[in-house]
């Protein structure tokens, strides 16, 4: 048996260039990290599917999905600043894994009441809190253990792939729950309960290059240090508020299940092929920031995904048509991503690792705030306005958002890496 040799750039000098993507292929760590992504947020998707159809289903009320997703919201509000602190003090493996247990057995109740027949919108409401709450714990905890499993030359290349994890899931995730769900609510679940548990039997398995860092005191200082870390860095601030509007106007996948059923006339199974259109799109994005990263200009590369995220949310608000739809989706994915890969590098190659959990937990609640609160105002202004003209509006809003932010943080709009900048000193002239 032959001993696995080292990463490239594991303990090469500084100004060593990052090492080619493909050796993250040869990383048994990477590997299990990348899988259990995977699986943890292929599984979310499939519930996300069955939540969403089950619960318009049973209501017919499109502010009802909002509160679906602010069911998921209010936990991971809530926890906030203790979820850092755990990822900073105690085995980042365990958390997650822990955590993706939780959510299998939310996932076999669902499955249970369905079966059951006792599940009830109220119970609906109450398991998605009970995920969110999960979620809180498990997001910060994985996005932390990234610098552990790979060397740091690598991040920007392993962040880039570890996205497409999500990406990958979004696509596979949202169509396998549409079938199963065409199937019947119950093996949906069911398949969901399934692939937490494989995640979290993988995240427990995967190696450390690094140890962890001491465990820092507990204080109050302790605690709030990741928000006056970010506070204390405008690019980074700047990254993760524009990444919260530009969603939180923008989001239309919460309305997805009136626009399957009620404007483009189609089942549960389009509505998976919705769902999976945005993560198909952001997947090639990702694909091609994995070999073409941002070595410059990031923040204008992130500005611009914003605006066309703007415009492809326009553009499927005025869609009745499946693959108009479809492609507008895509399109939409794929220009998230960007924002999606700025933000992560920043986050990681600018914070120390002895509160990369507590940065990260402030991030994950920013991405939460944009994502799941998101989805509770676009129920309320559907209700309101309708889906199509929320939708339209929240496009229109996006675009203001990133020309806004460029004016009010003109340091992520002219960055020029992803790693941190400097001050350029001048030689002293006698």
């Amino acid at each position: 048996m032959n001993t696995p040799s080292p990463l490239p750039g594991a303990d090469a000098p500084a100004d060593t260039p990052p090492a080619a993507p493909l050796s993250l292929a040869r990383s048994h760590g990477f590997q299990r990290f990348w899988g259990a992504r995977v699986l943890s947020s292929a599984s979310f998707q499939m519930l996300a599917v069955a939540m969403g159809w089950h619960i318009y289903a049973l209501t017919h009320s499109p502010f009802a999905l909002g509160l679906v997703g602010l069911a998921q919201f209010l936990p991971m509000f809530l926890l906030t600043l203790v979820v850092g602190h755990v990822a900073d003090r105690y085995d980042r493996r365990r958390i997650a894994a822990v955590c993706q247990a939780v959510e299998c057995a939310a996932a076999l109740v669902f499955a249970g009441g369905t079966f059951g027949g006792w599940l009830s919108a109220p119970l609906i409401y109450a398991l998605a809190a009970c995920v969110g709450a999960a979620r809180a714990f498990e997001s910060p905890a994985l996005s932390s253990l990234l610098p552990g499993v790979v060397p740091r030359a690598q991040l920007p290349h392993a962040t880039a792939w570890a996205t497409s994890a999500n990406q990958t899931a979004q696509i596979i995730g949202p169509a396998l729950g549409g079938v199963l769900y065409g199937i019947g609510a119950g093996p949906a679940y069911l398949m969901c309960a399934l692939s937490f548990a494989a995640a979290a039997a993988l995240t427990g398995t995967i190696p450390l290059q690094t140890k962890p860092a001491a465990r820092a005191p507990v204080s109050l200082e302790s605690i709030f240090s990741g928000i006056a870390f970010i506070r204390a860095q405008p690019v980074i601030l700047g990254a993760l508020s524009l990444d919260l509007f530009a969603v939180l106007f923008g989001g239309a996948t919460a309305l997805l299940p009136v626009f399957a059923r009620d404007i483009l006339h189609a089942g549960p199974v389009a509505l998976g092929l919705l769902r999976s259109a945005s993560a198909a799109g952001a997947l090639a994005g990702t694909i091609w920031l994995a070999h073409f990263p941002l070595r410059r200009r990031p923040g204008r590369a992130m500005f611009g995904g914003v605006i066309a995220f703007g415009l492809a949310t326009v553009a499927f608000g005025f869609s009745h048509n499946m693959v108009v739809s479809l492609i507008a989706l895509a399109v939409l994915g794929a220009s998230d991503v960007v924002s999606v890969v700025v933000r992560l590098s920043l986050v990681q190659l600018r914070t120390p690792d002895d509160m990369l959990g507590r940065v990260s937990a402030v991030s994950s609640l920013f991405v939460g705030t944009s994502n799941q609160l998101g989805e509770f105002e676009s129920g309320v202004t559907a209700g309101w306005w309708g889906a199509q003209r929320a939708v339209l509006i929240g496009g229109v809003a996006t675009i203001g958002v990133a020309l806004l932010w460029m004016k009010l943080f003109p340091g992520l709009r002219d960055a020029r890496s992803l790693e941190r900048e400097e001050p350029r000193v001048s030689a002293a002239v006698d």
